[in-house]
């Protein structure tokens, strides 16, 4: 059995509009929200083997936060380039690239492509990822290239004004 929490980044800053998308800080909601999220995992005693992020700012940080909270260092995160503006696709083939020795892994990514996608995934559905929101799901598979032909069931679904 495998788990699998889809994350999108926390708020992000739009106070310098001329900035990069790619370059977005967290707002100050979004450096609340982080931590308070990865609480409430933590709570669940869930545990994560492994925390894997768009590099884009907004998400790292995001992701960054919940590392920490596992006590689990930044160098430990593994950043995959087509997690920013990923497609379906991107996804599918960043989890059938994941090391089989993780049970759960923890994805940082961005809209659209991350509601697109976690809506694939099982009978549920969502009209919209929110910010900082978690979508889990639990797959009936030994190893990670077998993800997407599993049988998938919905575990959980959390954000920060739930």
């Amino acid at each position: 059995m495998k788990s699998l929490l889809i994350i999108r980044h926390a708020k992000s800053s739009w106070d310098n509009i001329s900035q990069k998308d790619f370059d977005r800080t967290l707002n100050e909601r979004g450096h609340r929200d982080a931590p308070e999220m990865a609480k409430r995992l933590l709570d669940k005693k869930i545990e994560i083997d492994a925390f894997i992020s768009s590099p884009a700012k907004r998400a790292f940080t995001t992701c960054k936060y919940f590392a920490e909270t596992y006590d689990v260092k930044e160098k430990n995160i593994i950043v995959i380039p087509e997690l920013y503006h990923a497609s379906v696709n991107d996804f599918y083939n960043t989890i059938a690239k994941t090391e089989d020795a993780f049970s759960t892994i923890a994805i940082f990514s961005h809209n659209p492509g991350i509601t697109e996608f976690v809506n694939g995934l099982t009978e549920t559905k969502i009209d919209n990822m929110p910010t900082c929101g978690i979508f889990a799901v639990k797959a009936e598979a030994h190893h990670w290239k077998d993800f997407k032909k599993s049988t998938k069931t919905f575990w959980f679904f959390d954000y920060p004004k739930h």
